[in-house]
């Protein structure tokens, strides 16, 4: 694996969750986490355990008829759920790109639909597996001040 990735697999949703939460420790205003992977891979549990670790306290779900939800915590937690867009014509269409963002923490689920609006510095996180099988989980920095996410996992281990 490449300098600035880490694949990690996880047994179950709550282990997933936990991931994410140890994750959002290194979270820092403006930063974009982006999820892909299969219906039912996980990705909402990231987005709830990584939500948790910012210390949300309010219930979060998929806010896939709303597009975006917006939560309160250490930072800004903003979630987006594009499974209803079919482009990233949609999402700018929408508005759902914008600088309110700078002050917290983005999370995309379905980001494969924002495909070529998607900035290097990010968090790639790639979720394998649905069912009950384990998820395998890859994690990739896309610029070195992502890699403080991929020091915190380490940190955790």
């Amino acid at each position: 694996m490449k300098p600035g990735a880490r694949e990690v697999v996880t047994g179950s949703a709550r282990e997933t969750r936990d991931l994410a939460g140890r994750l959002a420790a290194a979270a820092a205003p403006g930063d974009l986490v982006t999820l892909v992977g299969e219906l039912g891979a996980g990705k909402t549990q990231f987005a709830k355990g990584f939500a948790a670790g910012l210390g949300v306290a309010a219930t979060v779900n998929s806010p896939s008829f709303t597009l975006m939800a917006e939560y309160e915590g250490r930072l800004a937690f903003f979630h987006l759920d594009l499974y209803r867009l079919s482009g990233a014509e949609e999402a700018m269409a929408g508005g759902l790109l914008d600088e309110r963002r700078a002050d917290g923490v983005t999370v995309v689920e379905w980001a494969d639909r924002l495909e070529g609006l998607l900035p290097p510095a990010r968090l790639a996180v790639a979720i394998e597996g649905t069912g009950d099988a384990p998820r395998r989980i890859r994690l990739v920095a896309g610029t070195a001040p992502y890699e403080r996410y991929l020091a915190a996992l380490d940190a955790a281990a």
